[in-house]
């Protein structure tokens, strides 16, 4: 059987966040970028786990803060010659994918991802080997190979509907990278599943017993959970959702406070909706013990306005994505149809 690396195998270093800039260089930067998104014409796609400031400088710019899903429908259709995507790899790479023809400039390239890096393409296509009878549906935080080897691409507000579909006609699922959230599909969908084992740095760190204090504390309080939670998570929510469909609860949901299980990047755009709510990290900690993420994906933080700045005025190696045109033709097989079956639940 192939050797899966889950999450406690994986032997990385978080990197360094960028360094903080005073209130006048961040006004002065934010104003340099604003100018060579016009002159470069160039677009900003941010998503909601990065900084604040970038969201804002996003939507200011006429760009898109978004869920992956909708990250990858903007760049593909914005006129814009230049994307730069503030996220992580696997969103630029994505970009590249639908838009080969656009140049996809990042604030940085070392923004990876846990469950992309706890994914290598060669082990990947070992296990689909070995499961010849199964549709490979492969989660959008990916690499570019491991999306090329699938069937279909999901992210996490359409995938329980892409799965139930495939399970009413009678297929079975061979699932990657993320072994909660396919958890959670087969459990909602009663689909046949085979998973791999991977996981989310951030969200697989969220503690139940410390989410049932902390509900003690706060009993009015609605739990908020993004389905990459271990499933005592998901069984203390009130939603469960993409990050997309926990705003939309957010505003939605009665209640006055929630505790959110989701990188807390999230609550930029929460409380820009919802600016009477109160909002409150769900714990990533237990008695006594510490968290690695702590609620905030260290590649996400990566992105910084000085490294955008940097991305737009150089433009060359060192930002920009690159994907070899024949994969990246076997990788859109599976974005198309994934775009194609969105745009049917719409």
């Amino acid at each position: 059987m192939t050797e899966i690396q889950t999450l406690d195998s994986l032997d990385y270093t978080f990197p360094l966040k960028p360094k903080p800039l005073s209130a006048e260089e961040k006004s002065e930067t934010i104003e340099r970028i604003k100018q060579l998104l016009i002159d470069e014409e160039a677009v900003l796609v941010a998503h909601y786990y990065t900084d604040p400031d970038i969201q804002a400088l996003a939507e200011e710019t006429g760009g898109c803060v978004a869920d992956s899903l909708e990250m990858a429908r903007f760049g593909r259709d914005h006129p814009a010659k230049k994307l730069i995507v503030a996220g992580v790899r696997f969103m630029g790479e994505t970009a590249k994918i639908l838009t080969p023809h656009k140049q996809v400039l990042m604030p940085t390239l070392k923004a990876e991802c846990s469950l992309d890096l706890g994914c290598p393409p060669e082990k990947f296509a070992e296990f689909c080997d070995q499961h010849p009878d199964r549709t490979v549906v492969v989660y959008a935080n990916t690499s570019a190979a491991v999306k090329a080897r699938a069937d279909w691409v999901v992210t996490s507000s359409m995938a329980l509907e892409l799965v139930d579909h495939l399970d009413a006609k009678g297929e079975k699922i061979l699932w990657a990278p993320d072994r909660h959230l396919g958890g959670y599909i087969a459990r909602e969908t009663g689909a046949d599943m085979l998973l791999w084992q991977g996981a989310c740095v951030v969200h697989d760190e969220f503690k139940a017993k410390a989410l049932e204090d902390m509900k003690k504390l706060h009993p009015d309080a609605a739990i908020l959970v993004h389905p990459e939670s271990p499933e005592n998570i998901v069984a203390m929510a009130d939603a469960v959702g993409s990050t997309s469909q926990l705003i939309k609860a957010s505003q939605e949901l009665s209640n006055e406070t929630f505790i959110v299980a989701t990188d807390k990047g999230i609550f930029y755009k929460m409380q820009q909706l919802q600016p009477n709510k109160t909002f409150i990290e769900a714990p990533t900690a237990g008695n006594g013990a510490t968290c690695r993420s702590c609620a905030h994906c260290p590649w996400m933080a990566m992105n910084g306005l000085k490294a955008i700045e940097e991305a737009l005025k150089d433009g060359g190696e060192a930002h920009e994505i690159h994907v070899d045109d024949a994969l990246g033709k076997k990788a859109m097989v599976p974005l198309d149809r994934m775009l194609e079956f969105a745009a049917t639940l719409k």
